[in-house]
Order: C-alpha cells, then sequence, then structure tokens
C-alpha cells in the first residue's frame, strides 16, 4: 500500500470543512469550503470567502467577507482576520488545539473570545458564557488554568502584532488567496 492512500492532509488549495463542538461533545458550528493556503506540522491556514456557515440550531448564513483563518496544534485558540473595507477585524475564540480527519478540521469552542478592531481597540466577549458553561460542563481547573494562559499569549500576540495580527501576515494570505483563485479561473 502507497502512502498516497493513507490520510495525508489537505493541500495548498484544497477546501475542507470546519467543525467547531462545545465541551459535552455537542456540534457548535460548521463551516463549508475553507480554501487551505498552508499547511505545516503545527498549523492551518485558510480562507473563507462567502461560506455557508451552518449553527447548532440548524439556521444557516454566509460569510460577508474574505476572512483568513489561522489554526494550531498547540495553542488553545483560533483566529480569524476578517478584510474589510474600513481595515482588518479579528475574531479569535478560546478553543482546543485543532484536530483533523479526513472529515474536517475539529476543535472544541470554549465560550470565550477576543474582537479586536482596525484601530486596534481590544474587547473580550462571552465570560459571562463561560461562567455558565463551565459549570454546566465542569471545566476542569487544568482546562481553565491553560485557557487564561492562553488568554494571556494571545493578547500579547495582538500587542506586539505577531503572526496573523501584522499587516504583512494579512497581506501575504490574502494575496496567495487571490492567486490561486485565479489560476482556477485560469484553468477552466
Amino acid at each position: 500500500m502507497s502512502n498516497d492512500e493513507h490520510f495525508r492532509g489537505p493541500r495548498e488549495g484544497d477546501y475542507i470543512t470546519i467543525k467547531s463542538y462545545k465541551h459535552d461533545g455537542s456540534l457548535h458550528r460548521t463551516w463549508r469550503d475553507t480554501m487551505v493556503l498552508k499547511t505545516s506540522e503545527h498549523a492551518i491556514i485558510g480562507l473563507n470567502d462567502h461560506t455557508l456557515v451552518t449553527e447548532d440550531d440548524g439556521r444557516r448564513w454566509v460569510t460577508r467577507e474574505p476572512a483568513i483563518v489561522y489554526f494550531h496544534k498547540k495553542y488553545w485558540f483560533n483566529i480569524i482576520a476578517m478584510i474589510r473595507d474600513n481595515g482588518v477585524s479579528y475574531y479569535c475564540n478560546l478553543a482546543s488545539p485543532y484536530v483533523l480527519d479526513k472529515e474536517a478540521l475539529k476543535y472544541i469552542d470554549y465560550d470565550l473570545d477576543i474582537k479586536v478592531f482596525p484601530n486596534g481597540e481590544k474587547h473580550l466577549l462571552d465570560a459571562d458564557e463561560y461562567a455558565v458553561h463551565s459549570k454546566k460542563w465542569h471545566y476542569s481547573a487544568d482546562i481553565d488554568k491553560i485557557l487564561k494562559a492562553h488568554v494571556k499569549i494571545l493578547v500579547d500576540w495582538i500587542n506586539h502584532d505577531i503572526g496573523p495580527f501584522s499587516q504583512g501576515y494579512v497581506d501575504v494570505w490574502y494575496a496567495r488567496y487571490q492567486n490561486l483563485m485565479q489560476e482556477r479561473s485560469q484553468d477552466r
């Protein structure tokens, strides 16, 4: 049996599904057709553009603007950089590191979110939801400690324009997406 017959994961230009779950294992949200821009041993960078999103209650909507998504196997957060006319806004989910199988990229959403506006203003969101779910689903002291530590890492990245928070990162990956789309349209 050749290596090709094993699950190798997506390649640049492939489309994947992303699924977020809650701590109790229930499906929270699904994104269809995220284009993979880069995969490495520890991270996946993708792009959503008019991507179909399905909520746990069955409600469906389509993303409005291009957004670069960043997932990591070591960090307890993922980052969405939304490219808008007034600049880049970020939505950061405190979440488990991702796992990837043939079906989808998957992670557990831990409620806490950080929103970053184009002017750099930051808001911690859903602390109340985190408190409710922490009691309901018995988040362990270890998970609480890990998440609080990763909020600090995330804020440090934001404050110092590290990784997805640098304009260069957004420019490079959005340009890569545009090039891949152009190549696709020429291949038709």
